[in-house]
């Protein structure tokens, strides 16, 4: 199974709906950050994405580097990247 890539080294802050679902990019290679665009499938990375339902409606920080203890929302882990 390949590594999943840091697409960025900072969460993308996005706009969800209540009850609506988000496929976010666990692999980092989507052209469409920070969502699935199939690209695990494509590159045969054995990666696939985490699906959630938005719980509320408002802004989500989803992980942009992969590195998240609480993926797909961002926890802070990218300040302790070099």
């Amino acid at each position: 199974m390949a590594q999943p890539v840091a697409s960025q080294n900072r969460p993308y802050v996005i706009e969800v709906e209540e009850g609506k679902k988000v496929a976010w990019c666990a692999c980092g290679r989507s052209a469409n950050q920070p969502f699935c665009d199939g690209s695990h499938s494509r590159e045969n990375t054995g990666i696939t994405p985490i699906v959630f339902t938005a719980e509320k409606s408002g802004k989500a920080a989803l992980c942009g580097c992969r590195t998240s203890g609480n993926k797909p929302h961002c926890d802070g882990s990218h300040k302790n990247l070099d």
